[in-house]
């Protein structure tokens, strides 16, 4: 199976106790997990500070399963879940993929921290993930919600912990069978 794992620094296992932008290892980011408990061949198109592109990349053919989960870095720069949202569902109609062969999740919403400073963030951040749900049942594409995951976050209020990269990990997979 041709997995491809499309994201921000989340989905690339940012380690925001570095100094220079460096990763997690490769035990502890959720795309090297999944590769390592499935066998599958995952691709990691993960980057840091990447917000939805205007345009849909073009994805290999042999992709079984495009993982998409973007939006966070989109608020951040103060965009509204429902502009983000828009912006998701132009990314997902110009993906040339069969719809059955994409899955998009709600990125765990952000927490107070050295990043997230104010309450109506952490409430744009929930409210996003509603409208990923509601993307997704329009557009007939599988969804999942990070949100329900209980996903530990650093002390920035964004990205990952070790743990929670382990955490995402295993939900995923629940998500997958």
């Amino acid at each position: 199976m041709h997995v491809i794992c499309f994201g921000d620094s989340n989905t690339w296992g940012y380690d925001p106790r570095s100094w220079l932008g460096e990763r997690y290892e490769a035990d502890s980011r959720w795309v090297d997990i999944l590769a390592a408990r499935t066998g599958w061949a995952v691709r990691n198109q993960g980057q840091n500070g990447r917000t939805i592109p205007r345009t849909a990349p073009v994805f290999p053919e042999d992709t079984d399963l495009l993982i998409v989960m973007l939006g966070t870095n989109d608020l951040l720069q103060g965009h509204t879940p429902q502009d983000t949202a828009g912006r998701m569902e132009h990314l997902l109609t110009g993906i040339n993929l069969a719809r059955k062969k994409l899955l998009l999740i709600a990125p765990a919403p952000v927490t107070f921290g050295t990043w997230v400073q104010e309450q109506q963030l952490i409430d744009r951040s929930h409210t996003f993930a509603q409208c990923c749900r509601v993307l997704a049942e329009q557009l007939g594409i599988s969804f999942a919600d990070a949100g329900d995951w209980a996903i530990p976050l650093s002390y920035d209020g964004v990205h990952f912990t070790a743990q929670g990269h382990h955490a995402f990990a295993a939900k995923l997979l629940e998500v997958l069978k």
